[in-house]
C-alpha cells in the first residue's frame, strides 16, 4: 500500500486503521518510507523516516532507531526492488539527521554501524555530544566516527548543526534546516525543516508543549513555518504525540498527548488561518505501543479535531509520498 499526500482528501476509518485517498494528478514532491514509527518498547520499530526527493533513491534518515529490521521488512513489501539489505545500508542511505540521543531514536544506526559506509551524521551539539560520550565511546560501541574517543575509525562524519541555518544534505538534492526543541527537563531534541526547491517538509523528534516544557520552542517553530503554509509551501509536519489524554502531566517526559498537540496547532492556526493549515497533512508519530494507545489516540485526535486536519499515522514499510 502506498499513501499519496500531496493535495489529497483523506478519509480514516477508525476500525482497523483503512485509509483512502482521492489524489491530485501532480507528481509528489517527496517520498518518505518508515523503517519505524513506535515511542519504545517494539525494538524492531523504533523511530526512523527515509526521507528523499520523489523519484530519486538519495535518501537522508530522520532519526534512526530501527534500520536493519525497516529495511528487511520494506523488502518483503517490495518496497525496493533491490532483496539485498546490504545495499539499501550502504548505497540508498546517504545520511543520519539525529534529533536526540534517546536509544529509540539512535539505536539502529549503532547497531547497523559495522557494516554500514562513510557517510555524514547531522545534529545539534547537544546530540552529537550524547553520541561521542555515551555510544561511540569504546566501551558501550566501537568509535566509528571522526571525533571523540580514540581510536577514531572515521567512518561517520559529524556535521555540526546550528538552529535556524540552513545546510546542504550532502549527496541528496536536498537541504535542511534545524529549530531545537524541548523533551523533558533540561532536555533537547530537535525539529528538521527540508527543503527541495521551494518546497519543504517538517520533520519533529521527540516534544513537549511549550506549556508543559515553560518554553518557546514550538512557538519559534511555529512563526517560521506559518508563512510557508500560507503559500503551500510546506507539504507536511511529521510530529509525535506518545500518549493518551489520560496520561498526568507529571509523566509525560517531554512527549505530547492529543490534547496538547491540538492545542498546538490551534495556536499555530492562529498564524496561517484554518484554511491554510486544513490542508496539510499531520503525520503522528511515536505511539507508546502499550495498551490499546494507537485506538485511543486515534478517537481523541479525530473527536476533537475542530479545525478538520488531515491527521495521518505513519505505519512501518508504508510509503507516504507528499
Amino acid at each position: 500500500m502506498k499513501i499519496y499526500l500531496r493535495n489529497s482528501i483523506v478519509v480514516w476509518l477508525l476500525a482497523g486503521i483503512c485509509l483512502s485517498s482521492v489524489v491530485n494528478a501532480q507528481q509528489p514532491i517527496f517520498k518518505v518510507i518508515p523503517l519505524g514509527v513506535k515511542g519504545g518498547l517494539d525494538e524492531r520499530n523504533l523511530s526512523a523516516y527515509l526521507l528523499a526527493v520523489n523519484g530519486t533513491s538519495n535518501y537522508i534518515a530522520l532519526d534512526a532507531g530501527t534500520i536493519y529490521a525497516g529495511i528487511q521488512t520494506a523488502i518483503h513489501k517490495k518496497i525496493w526492488n533491490s532483496t539485498i539489505m546490504q545495499s539499501v545500508l550502504q548505497d540508498s542511505i546517504k545520511g543520519y539527521c539525529i534529533s536526540h540521543g534517546h536509544l529509540d531514536h539512535v539505536a539502529g544506526l549503532i547497531l547497523n554501524s559495522p557494516n554500514d559506509t562513510k557517510k555524514n551524521i547531522y545534529a545539534m551539539p547537544y546530540c552529537l555530544q550524547v553520541l561521542k560520550q555515551n555510544y561511540f565511546t569504546w566501551q558501550s560501541w566501537a568509535n566509528f566516527a571522526d571525533a571523540g574517543t580514540p581510536p577514531l575509525l572515521n567512518k561517520y562524519h559529524y556535521v555540526t548543526l546550528q538552529a535556524g541555518k540552513e545546510i546542504p544534505l550532502a549527496a541528496t538534492e536536498m537541504a535542511i534546516t534545524p529549530f531545537v526543541l524541548s523533551h523533558g527537563v533540561q532536555y533537547n531534541s530537535t525539529a528538521f525543516l527540508i527543503r527541495y526547491k521551494d518546497a519543504y517538509l517538517l520533520y519533529l523528534g521527540d516534544t513537549g508543549a511549550d506549556s508543559i516544557e515553560h518554553s518557546h520552542d514550538l512557538a519559534t517553530l511555529w512563526n517560521y513555518i506559518a508563512p510557508l503554509i500560507k503559500k503551500h509551501a510546506l507539504k507536511g509536519i511529521f510530529i509525535e504525540v506518545s500518549y493518551p489524554n489520560e496520561q498526568p502531566e507529571s509523566q509525560l517526559f517531554g512527549h505530547l498527548t492529543p490534547h496538547l498537540l491540538l492545542q498546538e496547532l490551534n495556536k499555530l492556526a492562529l498564524l496561517t488561518g484554518k484554511s491554510a493549515i486544513k490542508k496539510l497533512p499531520i503525520v503522528i508519530t511515536h505511539i507508546k505501543p502499550s495498551d490499546d494507545n494507537e485506538h485511543i489516540i486515534q478517537t481523541q485526535l479525530f473527536n476533537n479535531n475542530s479545525l478538520q486536519l488531515q491527521f495521518i499515522f505513519a505505519q512501518q514499510a508504508v510509503p507516504l509520498f507528499f
